[in-house]
């Protein structure tokens, strides 16, 4: 939008690092063009843009190598490569270093702000119940009167 007195107002940078995006409802997405391909290798969505950005450094580096331009270079962690550079296990890889990085942010959000007078809102995957589970009887009040006394 062009002003009176010539400057340009450009919207703000919403990506702060390559490769990933944010959704209306504020995850963050991340995914990747395959090479010669028009393509595109889904690596998951995220709670912050930081998992999102290692997701897609895991997959950039798998699919253009030690040249790859990544996010986070000094956190790359090299754990013997892939056995295959299929779509699906280059996406399987990112996921999880994309989930650990999640989760690692979410627990150091909470331990920060964990203080008593603090409520800290669980991550998504804190508040679900797991469905395969029984669930556990709750134990019984004890009333202050026993019948037996």
């Amino acid at each position: 939008m062009d002003h009176p007195n010539g400057v340009v107002k450009r919207k703000p940078d919403t990506r702060p690092y390559k490769g990933i995006r944010m959704r209306k409802w504020g995850k963050w997405v991340a995914e990747i063009r395959e090479p010669n391909k028009r393509s595109r290798i889904w690596l998951g969505s995220y709670s912050t843009p930081v998992a999102a950005a290692r997701a897609y450094d895991t997959a950039v580096y798998y699919l253009r190598g030690p040249s790859a331009r990544l996010n986070f270079p000094e956190l790359l962690v090299s754990d013997g490569g892939l056995d295959e550079l299929s779509a699906a296990s280059i996406r399987k890889k990112a996921i999880e270093v994309g989930a650990r990085v999640d989760a690692e942010t979410c627990g150091a959000a909470a331990r920060y702000r964990g203080g008593p007078r603090l409520e800290v809102k669980a991550c998504w995957f804190e508040e679900k119940p797991d469905l395969n589970k029984k669930p556990k009887a709750e134990p019984e009040p004890e009333s202050e009167g026993s019948a037996g006394e």
